[in-house]
């Protein structure tokens, strides 16, 4: 079972090698490909009623007789696969992320981390991936991303997402199998209401370094006399909010 993210809005476009195939004309097809039989052998085949990219035919063992492929060497592979489950863990107050993810700074990425983050960043389109873990009743805080849209599924537990708007917000509950989508600047969070830990992956739709503002940092990178203008309250009673540890 795979769980698969597209870089595009629009209606995907899949090409199939079949749908080629079948797309074009037999005496093309005889000339570029050169059967023994020429274009009688391409009269051979026939088009299947079921899309075969996703229905595997039911006497496979028969017409499959070997299926090997040659491993390739690390430094392509590290390119496109990435362990994301073994990764480093990054540990928040109420949970834990781990990243597949482009680096601005690479210090202290192994070589496997170095290889996937570049390929991230010099391809057009890619993605950033991230598992999120929110333990029972914890908290991913109001935040908002500046360079990506974000995109998850729940794969297990069950929770609250809040989406800030301008003078109103939006709650809704999720659970196993279920979707949500932040578009780029939308504020949003996210909190866990079982007993069980809330586990998602994530997508962001960029493979530069991902931006992130949280509402810890902004409240507190607000000069204290702003605040008591907006809250009216007195400058000293900004004090209560205690800051995160550097």
């Amino acid at each position: 079972l795979f769980l698969l993210f597209f870089t595009t809005h629009e209606e995907l476009q899949t090409l199939d090698v079949d749908d080629a195939f079948f797309s074009t004309p037999e005496d093309i097809a005889a000339r570029a490909l050169k059967p023994q039989g020429g274009v009688n052998f391409i009269r051979t085949f026939k088009k299947q009623e079921e899309d075969q990219a996703v229905n595997l035919p039911p006497n496979l063992a028969e017409l499959v007789q070997n299926a090997t492929y040659v491993q390739s060497p690390d430094n392509l592979v590290w390119q496109y696969f990435y362990n994301l489950k073994g990764s480093a863990e990054y540990p928040f107050p109420g949970g834990v992320f781990q990243w597949a993810r482009y680096r601005i700074n690479g210090t202290g990425l192994n070589e496997t981390e170095k290889i996937f983050s570049e390929s991230l960043n010099k391809h057009e389109n890619t993605l950033t991936l991230a598992t999120l873990r929110i333990f029972s009743n914890g908290l991913g805080q109001p935040h908002f991303h500046f360079n990506a849209n974000e995109m998850g599924y729940v794969i297990s537990g069950c929770g609250q997402v809040g989406v800030i708007l301008s003078g109103v917000t939006a709650n809704f509950n999720i659970g196993i199998g279920d979707v949500i989508f932040f578009p780029v600047g939308t504020q949003h969070y996210i909190k866990s209401v079982c007993d069980e830990d809330l586990f998602l992956i994530l997508a962001y739709s960029t493979g530069n370094q991902l931006e992130t503002l949280r509402m810890n940092d902004y409240f507190h990178g607000t000069a204290d006399h702003i605040l008591a203008q907006l809250f009216f309250k007195e400058q000293a009673e900004f004090k209560k909010f205690p800051r995160a540890a550097k």
